[in-house]
Order: structure tokens, then C-alpha cells, then sequence
């Protein structure tokens, strides 16, 4: 790597950063500003911070080294984010947040939900999910960004996890979802051009589009035997249906992520940072190009590292990573390709880019957890703005550490799985809820909890006792019954979100009906309180 062109652009890059968190903090003087940028964002700002906030180093990094070992078949992953995580979302969960949210004066997620059902246990319990599950997902965004930096600047790993942490966690600090909002309109500036070159220098160096996807669909014969037996097919083709591979991909990558953006807590507080629905319907077209182009760029990148590094070292991606003795790694697959394959001027316009996109994510969820810590669990009808605010801020401090603790500890080619397991949780404990707070008048709050709490509880049994790939990581079922899953097949790659979801629904519906009656007795003798 050029490393005065680095330093350089590095400088300019954080100048701007810094700028721009400046600029966020001159303008946070309220809880409603640290919170929700004063519901008066611009819609473009808003779709890009939305974007980049969902699409991160774990997308690009984790997902896109997950195509180098499963093939194109991640692309209906991009196809479900584009008309799941952007258009239903804005459309049918966007408009009608945003005004209920206005209307009921909320400025967080789980504040949202407790005063939709009028209730301090759900939004305590839901603050309490999203603080102890987001640091997950957090470090896994932390390690794609610090894995680039690993390999292409030869930097210890420990540091560059510390570097990216301190970064981002100046700039919350003090501007809270405003500095957020404005960084992450630069940074996924940034990503759009970093994806495009990327994409376009690697159907040049493969010969263009059709000659380098032919090459792939004629490698299918030289997919390891394991990997066969688990029902891969090619990296051109999806896996076979109904086996280990196909499981995988379709229930934990594609469903996992593909519908678990609708209940992303960090990405519903965006719809309230605009002032009328109008600016979330101009805000749709731009999320999804910028969706689009991010994640197709990744994982068509990601498949096609296979042609390259059996053109140039006769190996498949995979096995490339642990060239030298070293122990495969999927989350390796990205930065070794881009290091290898690419000038020195690209490999610092994409570390920027990881940068970019790693600290537009990792800012989104360490404000989401500093807020859900801070303003959730420690909420007071007589404390505000100024205390706050300041709550808030260390709160901020608290999710760096808890993250960077467990980032040090979590295992390797574990970015997607950590990914895909927040969003699974997420979707779990809060989607049924969040819809019928949104559609549906006869959901109780009763309902509304049973369906959050039993989901959760669901949830993590699921990870830690059934689901194998979890539960080895964990290693709970194994010290108890000395066994990495008490299940057998097909439960043992079967996504946890599959069974999850279906009960969260059902519980939400059968009790919200059976508990009619005591919810309106319960509001009435609310209401005649407050009278």
C-alpha cells in the first residue's frame, strides 16, 4: 500500500469526520436533538444514514466473504433487502412510525413501544435486549473493519480494533444521532464509490462480466467434497433444496438478515428523525440503489474471488486465507482479494470505504445502546435534557467497552453468524409486536410482552441447546450435556428465526385475545388516574 497517499486521505478523511461530528455537537442541545436529530432531518440524509447504518463492514466483509465459500446464492439476499429492508420497510413500517412516534413524543425504539402500550416493563425488557444483544453484532462490525486494516496496512489486530472504537466513540459522544446522521452521509458517499470500483476493477481483471461468470459456473467440479456432501453445488448455482448449505443460506442469511431489518431498533429510530411522511417516501428511491449497489457488490465480488485465486495461486478463496499455515478464515476473503488484486490507490479508497462503513454502523449502535441504557432503563418522568444528555454520553462510553471487551473474544469467520444472529433475535422478541402496535387495535399490552418475553427466551434456548453453529460458540450445551446440540438434523442448521417468529406471532395473537377484558380495565383505571 501507498503509504503517504494513505496518510494523506486518512488525514482528510478524519478532518472531515471530526468536522462533522463538531457540527452535530454545536446543534445537540436537547435530549430530542441527541436522540432523534430533531425530527427535522433531510430525506436524503436520512436514506443515506439509513443505508449505511444497515449495511456495514459485516455486510461487505462478512457476508461478501460468506459468497466466496457459498456462491451467488446470496444475491436473494440483496434482492430481500431491497424490497423487504427498504421499500416495505419505509413504506409500511416507515410512515406510520414516524407519525406515531411524533405523535406520542417518543425519541427512542423501546420508548416507543413502552408508551405504545403503556407499559415500563416493555420498554425496560426490550432496552435490556438490545443492550445485551447489539455489543454482538457491534464486534462483529468492529472485526470486519479491523481484519482490512490487519491485512492490508500488516497492523496488529488488537489496535486496529482500538483505533476504529476510539473513532467512533469520540464523535457520538458529542454529537450524538446528529453527528451520527451528518458522518454517515459522507461515509456512504464513500462506500458507493468504493463498491463501484471494486466492482468494475474486478470484472476487468476476470476478463468482463460474461467470461468471468462463465469461469465460475465451470469451477462447480472443484467444490471440496465436504462441502458437496452438505448439498454445495457450484458458486454459480444455489444449493441443493432442503440440505445443510441450502438451510443456511436461505433461513439464517437470506430470512435472518432479509426480515430482521424490519425490527432493527437503530434503523426504526431513523424514520423519526423526518418531519412528515413525505420525506420518507423521497427518501425510498435513494435507499434502495444505495442497498442495491452495496450488497450486490459484495457478494457478486465475494463468489467471484474463487476464479481469482485459482487463476492465480490454484487455490479457492477459502483455503487462500490460511496460505502460509494459517487457519482458514471466511472474514479474510474480502481484504486478501482486495490487497492482492488491487492497485495500491484502491486498496486505500476501500479501507476507506471499510472505515466509512464500520463507523457509520458501529455509531448508530453504540448510540442505540448508550440510549437504551441511559434513557430506557434509567428512565424518569422527571428527569430530562440535561441529565439526560448526560446519561446518554455514558452510556456511549459503557457500549465501547462492553463491545471492544467482546470483540477480543469472539472466535474467527464469525461476522455473518453474529450478524445474522441479532437480526434473528431482533425479528423474534420484536416484529410481531412492533407490527400490531402499528396495525393492529386489540393487541394487548399482556399480549405485546408474553410475545417479546416467551420469543426471546425461545430465542436463546434455540442458539445455545439447538442450532449448531451457535452452540458450538457458545459451548453452554456441551459443558452441561456434553454435546454441541441435544437436537438432531434438521433442527441443527435450521435457522432459530423459523420456529422464533411463527410462536412470537401466535402467543402475540391468542393472548392479546384472551386478555381483551383486563387491558381495558386496565387503561380505564389508567385513565380515571390520571383524571
Amino acid at each position: 500500500m501507498d503509504h503517504s497517499l494513505l496518510y494523506v486521505m486518512a488525514v482528510l478523511y478524519l478532518g472531515a469526520t471530526v468536522y462533522l461530528g463538531y457540527l452535530g455537537y454545536r446543534h445537540t442541545r436537547s435530549a430530542k436533538d441527541y436522540m432523534i436529530a430533531g425530527g427535522n432531518v433531510h430525506p436524503f440524509l436520512m436514506a443515506m444514514a439509513y443505508g449505511s447504518t444497515f449495511i456495514s463492514t459485516s455486510a461487505i466483509v462478512g457476508f461478501g466473504g460468506a459468497a466466496g465459500v457459498y456462491g451467488m446464492s446470496l444475491l436473494w439476499l440483496t434482492l430481500c433487502n431491497i424490497l423487504v429492508g427498504v421499500f416495505i420497510a419505509f413504506m409500511v413500517f416507515g410512515v406510520r412510525t414516524r407519525k406515531m412516534a411524533h405523535s406520542l413524543g417518543v425519541h427512542s425504539f423501546p420508548e416507543f413501544l413502552g408508551a405504545r402500550f403503556e407499559s415500563p416493563f416493555i420498554r425496560r425488557f426490550s432496552a435490556v435486549v438490545i443492550s445485551l444483544a447489539m455489543p454482538l453484532y457491534a464486534a462483529a462490525v468492529m472485526i470486519g473493519g479491523a481484519r482490512y486494516m490487519e491485512q492490508a496496512l500488516t497492523m496488529n489486530y488488537h489496535t486496529a480494533l482500538l483505533i476504529f472504537a476510539i473513532i467512533v466513540v469520540t464523535y457520538v459522544f458529542f454529537g450524538g444521532l446528529r453527528g451520527v446522521i451528518y458522518n454517515d452521509a459522507l461515509q456512504s458517499t464513500i462506500m458507493f464509490f468504493g463498491m463501484a470500483t471494486l466492482l468494475i476493477l474486478t470484472y476487468t481483471q476476470l476478463g468482463g462480466l460474461s467470461v468471468a461468470h462463465e469461469k465460475l459456473h465451470n469451477m462447480a467440479d472443484l467444490v471440496p467434497a465436504a462441502l458437496v456432501e452438505q448439498g454445495h453445488r457450484g458458486w454459480a448455482s444455489m444449493p441443493e433444496f432442503g440440505s445443510e448449505i441450502w438451510w443456511f443460506v436461505i433461513s439464517t442469511l437470506v430470512l435472518g438478515v432479509g426480515i430482521g431489518v424490519l425490527a432493527q431498533p437503530q434503523l426504526a429510530v431513523r424514520y423519526m428523525t423526518v418531519s412528515s411522511s413525505k420525506e420518507i417516501y423521497r427518501a425510498m428511491g435513494v435507499g434502495g440503489v444505495f442497498i442495491l449497489f452495496m450488497t450486490g457488490t459484495a457478494f457478486t465480488v465475494g463468489a467471484l474471488s474463487n476464479v481469482y485465486f485459482y487463476e492465480t495461486s490454484s487455490q479457492l478463496a477459502l483455503a487462500a486465507t490460511a496460505a502460509g499455515g494459517g487457519t482458514p478464515n471466511v472474514d479474510r476473503i474480502i481484504p486478501l482479494l482486495i490487497t492482492e488484486s488491487m492497485p495500491p490507490w484502491v486498496m486505500v479508497l476501500f479501507l476507506l470505504s471499510l472505515l466509512a462503513a464500520a463507523m457509520s454502523t458501529l455509531s448508530g449502535q453504540f448510540h442505540l445502546i448508550a440510549t437504551s441504557l441511559a434513557y430506557d432503563l434509567m428512565s424518569s418522568t422527571k428527569r430530562r435534557d440535561g441529565k439526560t444528555l448526560l446519561w446518554a454520553r455514558i452510556g456511549t462510553i459503557m457500549a465501547f467497552v462492553i463491545t471492544l471487551l467482546l470483540a477480543l473474544q469472539l472466535p474467527t469467520s464469525i461476522i455473518a453468524i453474529a450478524t445474522a444472529l441479532f437480526f434473528g433475535l431482533c425479528a423474534s422478541a420484536f416484529l410481531p409486536m412492533y407490527t400490531a402496535a402499528l396495525y393492529w387495535p386489540k393487541v394487548t399490552r399482556v399480549g405485546a410482552a408474553s410475545s417479546m418475553v416467551v420469543a426471546t427466551l425461545t430465542y436463546l434456548f434455540i442458539v445455545l441447546f439447538i442450532h449448531e453453529k451457535e452452540a458450538a460458540i457458545f459451548g453452554v450445551s456441551q459443558k452441561l450435556f456434553g454435546v454441541t446440540s441435544i437436537a438432531s438434523a434438521p433442527w441443527t442448521y435450521i435457522d432459530p428465526l423459523v420456529t422464533t417468529l411463527p410462536i412470537s406471532a401466535i402467543v402475540l395473537v391468542v393472548v392479546s385475545l384472551l386478555t381483551q377484558e383486563t387491558d381495558s380495565s386496565i387503561k380505564a383505571e389508567s385513565t380515571k388516574a390520571q383524571a
